[in-house]
C-alpha cells in the first residue's frame, strides 16, 4: 500500500516526468510482456517530451515544441497511474488467497440460518464448549517425619487460637 502511494505521488509531483517509475515497478512484480511493452512506450513519451521541451527556443515562456512536450508529460500521467494502480490491486488481490490460507480457518462462518437482521452478535444455536479447567497444583510432598493429619491438627488449633484472640478483641472493646 505504501509503495503504490509513494509511485503515485512521485509521478503527480514530477508532472508525469517519474511516471516511467511506476511503471517500471509494475513490470517487476508482475512479470507480464504488456508491462514491459507499456514501460518502454511511457519511457519513449517521457524522453520525447523532455527533448521536445529542450530544444524550445521559448525564453520565458513554452512554445509550440515545450508546449507539445508538457501536454505529452501530462497527458501520459492520469493513464499511467489509472493503469499502474488497476493492476498493481489485482495483482495482488490474485495472491493474496494464496498468501493468507488461514483466514478461512480462523474465522468460520455461521451457517445461513444463524444469521439475523438484528442488532449484536448473531446467537449460536450450539453450546460453545467450555474451556478445559486448569489441573489443581499437586500438594507438595510430605516431609519425612511429619504426618498430613498432624499438620492439619495443628492450623486447626492455630485458627481455634485466632478466633479466641478475636472475640477476646471485640467482647473487651
Amino acid at each position: 500500500m505504501t509503495l503504490r502511494v509513494l509511485f503515485v505521488v512521485l509521478a503527480a509531483l514530477t508532472c508525469g516526468l517519474l511516471a516511467w517509475a511506476a511503471m517500471l515497478r509494475l513490470a517487476l512484480v508482475t512479470r507480464a510482456v504488456r508491462d514491459w511493452a507499456l514501460f518502454v512506450v511511457v519511457v519513449g513519451l517521457d524522453v520525447l517530451a523532455v527533448v521536445l521541451i529542450g530544444v524550445d527556443k521559448g525564453d520565458e515562456e513554452f512554445t509550440g515544441p515545450g508546449n507539445t512536450g508538457m501536454t505529452i508529460l501530462v497527458a501520459t500521467l492520469v493513464p499511467v497511474i489509472a493503469y499502474y494502480l488497476t493492476m498493481d490491486i489485482r495483482h495482488h488481490a490474485r495472491l493474496a488467497p494464496a498468501q493468507a490460507p488461514y483466514q478461512q480457518t480462523q474465522f468460520p462462518a455461521y451457517p445461513p440460518q444463524q444469521h439475523q437482521p438484528s442488532y449484536g452478535y448473531p446467537t449460536q444455536s450450539t453450546p460453545v464448549p467450555a474451556p478445559a479447567p486448569n489441573p489443581a497444583p499437586a500438594p507438595p510432598p510430605n516431609p519425612p517425619g511429619r504426618q498430613a493429619p498432624a499438620r492439619i491438627d495443628q492450623v486447626r488449633a492455630e485458627l481455634d487460637e485466632l478466633s479466641d484472640y478475636l472475640r477476646k478483641q471485640e467482647g473487651g472493646s
